[in-house]
């Protein structure tokens, strides 16, 4: 019997804490909503997972510990290692053709990093955050999980758990966080505005915009180039139609990989005594404000251009709102919303992801922006 308690009390069983259980909720929560409802489940589920792992007591898990997960931490995130290849990845994945059809819709993604500049501020000036940690919540604006978990290393790592949880999850709550902002700042006549068919982009166009997107960005913000650098390497990659093995590399099973050991390792910086705190609660609200405005800032901005367009070559204000760089997700959230508007007459699918791809380059300036002004 004596052997029995000795054995229980080493156990996790006698050293839980109702922080532990509380997380495990919230863990339970994010790997519900990825199975039941779809919501982000390539993330989540991993981040999820990994939040169940961190808060197994004795089992050394976290990534504040000396296990395997502080191993990939360190060497995958404190390094900036792993955000750089999945844009890397994504850049393999991304389409820029609708945006270089319509350079116009440039203008829509950086508009839709409003966001980010209200966020940061309120933050800092409504909570008490400091400078580098409003910039890191205020980057959750930009609906970019990785561009949010590069920038949270550099300047505030104490917050990368809940600002990740917070950049996924409202990434992942696009379609129900966008839609109701369309309705209120559009109206049914600017729903209905049918956009000309895009232009057709030559491949020596699509070639040198990586390159020369990687140049200029790089040497204008050079606190962005691992990000930009390393999506136009793989945007290339697709482009140059000589690299194909390396294309499928970079967009599939390298992707896969380093997702999987984010997502985990993300998950594993959420034990209870980093993650329940009063901090946490003001990320998450200041998150979804930082969205929030974000799609405003595109919607608005969208019809202010309008003001100065000729009639047939005005913008369907709702592509606005794909400006954020939740890709291509928040596209597929606006071709819907305008398709159901207008009975299906109207599809924006094409022109909506010009704004979106835009965005993707808009978050990871704006974080290097925020590194060169506050490393």
């Amino acid at each position: 019997m004596e052997t029995f308690l000795n054995l229980f009390a080493t156990s996790g069983f006698a050293n839980i804490s109702f922080g532990n259980v509380v997380m495990f909720l919230v863990a339970g929560t994010l790997i519900y909503l990825a199975i039941t409802k779809n919501y982000e489940p390539l993330l989540l589920i991993p981040i999820g997972f990994g939040i169940t792992l961190a808060n197994l007591p004795l089992g050394d898990m976290g990534s504040y510990g000396e296990g395997v997960m502080n191993f990939i931490y360190r060497s995958g995130i404190k390094t900036q290692f792993l955000p750089p290849v999945i844009f890397l990845g994504v850049g393999a994945l991304t389409d820029f053709r609708p945006l270089l059809a319509r350079p116009l819709t440039f203008l829509l993604g950086a508009a839709a990093q409003l966001g980010i500049i209200i966020a940061a501020m309120g933050a800092a000036y409504i909570f008490g955050f400091t400078p580098r940690e409003a910039a890191s919540i205020g980057i959750i604006g930009g609906a970019d999980g990785p561009t949010a978990i590069f920038l949270t290393s550099k300047l505030a790592p104490h917050l990368l758990g809940p600002i990740a949880i917070a950049a996924y999850s409202y990434m992942s709550l696009v379609p129900i966080i966008q839609p109701p902002i369309m309705r209120i700042l559009t109206t049914k006549k600017e729903r209905a505005i049918d956009m000309p068919q895009l232009r057709p982009v030559s491949r020596t166009a699509v070639i040198i915009f990586p390159i020369i997107t990687a140049i200029l960005a790089s040497l204008w913000v050079p606190s962005c180039a691992p990000l930009i650098g390393m999506l136009m390497f793989g945007n290339l990659l697709r482009e140059s139609g000589v690299t194909e093995r390396l294309r499928k590399t970079a967009g599939s099973a390298m992707i896969d990989i380093v997702t999987i050991f984010l997502g985990l390792a993300v998950g594993a910086t959420m034990d209870s005594q980093h993650f329940l705190k009063f901090d946490t609660i003001a990320i998450l609200v200041m998150g979804a404000v930082a969205f929030s405005f974000s799609t405003a800032g595109g919607v608005v901005f969208a019809k202010i251009l309008n003001l100065f367009l000729p009639p047939d070559r005005r913008i369907n204000p709702c592509i606005g709102a794909a400006g954020v760089s939740a890709v291509p997700m928040s596209a597929r959230v606006v071709q819907k919303f305008v398709t159901e508007s207008t009975g299906g007459s109207v599809n924006p699918l094409m022109q909506a992801m010009g704004p979106n791809v835009a965005g993707v380059i808009g978050s990871a300036v704006a974080a290097g922006l925020f590194l060169s002004f506050l490393s």
